[in-house]
Parts: C-alpha cells; structure tokens; sequence
C-alpha cells in the first residue's frame, strides 16, 4: 500500500540545493500547483495533470509556451497521472478516495467534452485482492500510474494493488501482473517510533510491500513497471520490472527476477514514482525522495532531493540534474533530446525541461 502520508502531507519545498557540476539544469516551461502527471503527444505537445484536477496541453515552442486546459477530473487531494492517447485523445487516473467521488477512476479526455470515467479500479479491486498483501485491506486500490497502447488500451498501475492492470476500451480489466513483497532491512538514522508504534532496530528483516506507482511501455515494447517500495521505505531496494506484452496473471519475484513474463530489468532504486520511456531500451525513473519517502515525511530530510536517471538495459544508471530536482512528479521524452519533468508535487511547482 502506498502510505497515505506521502499523498497527504501537503508541504511547501525549500529551494533546490546547488546543482552538480556537469548535470543540466531543469528550465521552467509552465507554472503549476502540485504537478505530477506528464506525458507527450505525437504532435511533441505535453500533458500535466495539476493538483486541482485539470489537465493542461503545454506546447514548448518560441519564447512564450501555450499553455490549454483540456478538460478536468475529480480533485482528490494529489493531482493525477496522465497518457496522451489516439486520435487527439488522453486519459487522466485519479488516485484513491472515497467511493462516489471520481476517485481511483480512469477517465478519457477528448477536447470539447467532459472527461467520461471509463473504468473504476477500485471496483475491480474489490474482486482481485492482493494475495500477498502486507498492510491495510487486501481490496484496496490506489491507482497511481498509466500508460497508453497502441490498441486503444490502458496500462494502469495500483499503488494498494501492487499490481499492473490493463483496460479495454469497453473497460474491461485484466490483471497483468502482480509484484510480490521484499525482504529488506530497517535503514539506519530512523527514530525509534512511527504512528504511534515502535519501530524495529536498524538491520531487523521486514517484508515490505512493491508499491507498483509507475508503468511505461519502453522503446522494446515492453511494459516496464517501477515500485516505491513500501514501509519502512529502505532505501536502494526499488525496481523496475520488464514485463512481456500481453501478459496475464504473470508475477514479479524478487526471489526469482529471472524467471518468467515479468523479469527485473533494474534494482538498487529508491522511492521510484515515475517512468519514462527512453531510447535503445533504456528507461527514465524519478525518485521522490533520493533518501526516501518515509525519512521526507518523517522530516529527516531537508530539502526533500528527488532524482532522475536514465536505466540502461543491465541496470547501469546515469544520473540526470543531479540535485536539482525537489519532490520530481513525472517525467516523459519529447523531440531533440528533450525531458520534461514535473514537481514539486505538493505546492507551487512547474513543468520543466532539461536538453
């Protein structure tokens, strides 16, 4: 389950801390409040789904960017993942919520008209619970990350869930891939309280939930799904999976990540939130918190550095903007060489370019 806290806590950053030499320094394209969501278009147009719902089309051309509103989702507190789809289409998920209120719904966006809900993934849930549930309801759904295909479906990833969905267009729903928990080890520096509960000594094995937060289909075709790693958030324990396409029902194993439709393609991340695709098969990852979600909520952490890097097939990783980056939403490749990249997710914040 994806703490409640992370989407809760409603904080303003402090200033980026001094960017590192030789990293590129993010530009600021458009302002928004909390942006996360992003995507690209065919037409290189960018899509940012903003705290307050709406999704906006941001052309990056000239000295002045365009900036359209094209349509608007329930406000559930924490704005929401985006997906440029067909024909001038997009598809907006909001996240978890009370039920009746647009929360945890995939809708569909075309320009002139009300987004139109096409599937409600909590429903879904309820009938698929989570067979290796660790906290909280094995029913619940948090539906945090979304990716478009070419036939018209839609790669949804649940962060309660830990597992990847596909939607029809009919909203049908299929269940892709479930990711299995990991043993890991309580990091040092953490106080000896959380919630009210003690905390376990540093190095006691915890088995610690995926949190599947993020899906892109890669340069490969493959369906590559990134975790945030859940309590107590041990740092360098997150991955990313290679799932083939088409899968159904496949699982992602941390004892057994070669086995398989759904492989490791990269591990050693930490509270990963979003992917991009990139190109020769490598994948961009953001970190929320480079220290990790919980020692941020905790306030262990100021400022609160995110990360971005790209993963190249084998899992070796180049940092991009390093330091630069605070609470960083999501991430998609435009045109030229171009990244784009959201955040802070909570307060003021902007879509930014890097290249």
């Amino acid at each position: 389950m994806l703490a409640t806290g992370v989407m809760a806590v409603a904080a303003v950053a402090s200033a980026p801390a001094a960017a590192a030499k030789g990293s590129s320094t993010p530009k600021p394209v458009a302002q928004f409040d909390g942006p996360r969501g992003v995507d690209v278009d065919q037409a290189g147009r960018i899509l940012v789904g903003a705290s307050d719902g709406t999704i906006s089309l941001v052309t990056d051309r000239g000295r002045h960017p365009k900036v359209q509103v094209v349509g608007s989702v329930p406000n559930t507190g924490f704005a929401p993942a985006v997906a440029a789809g067909r024909h001038n289409s997009a598809y907006a998920l909001t996240g978890g919520g009370e039920p009746g209120a647009g929360a945890a719904t995939l809708f569909l966006l075309r320009r002139g008209k009300d987004a139109t809900p096409v599937a409600d993934i909590a429903a879904y849930q309820q009938g698929d619970p989570d067979p290796y549930n660790q906290e909280g309801e094995p029913t619940e759904s948090n539906p945090f990350g979304v990716a478009a295909l070419k036939d018209g479906s839609v790669l949804v990833a649940d962060a309660a869930g830990n597992d990847l969905l596909r939607v029809y267009p009919n909203g049908h729903i299929v269940t892709v891939a479930r990711l299995k928990p990991r043993t890991v080890e309580v990091p040092e520096g953490l106080p000896p309280e959380f919630d009210g509960e003690p905390l376990p000594p540093a190095g006691t094995p915890i088995v610690a939930e995926a949190v599947a937060t993020s899906v892109t289909v890669g340069s490969d075709g493959y369906w590559y799904v990134g975790e945030l790693r859940g309590f107590p958030a041990t740092p360098d324990t997150s991955q990313i999976w290679r799932i083939k396409p088409g899968s159904r029902n496949a699982v992602c194993d941390p004892e057994r990540p070669k086995k398989g439709d759904c492989r490791r393609f990269a591990d050693g991340l930490t509270s990963i939130v979003d992917l991009g695709a990139g190109s020769h098969g490598s994948v961009y990852a953001v970190e929320l918190v480079q220290q990790s979600w919980l020692q941020w909520e905790l306030g262990l952490v100021d400022p609160p550095v995110g990360g971005l890097f790209r993963v190249r097939p084998g899992g070796a990783r180049t940092e991009l903007a390093a330091g630069q980056l605070i609470l960083p939403g999501g991430v998609a490749a435009g045109s030229h060489g171009r990244l784009y990249v959201t955040g802070p997710v909570f307060g003021p914040g902007a879509l930014s370019r890097i290249g």
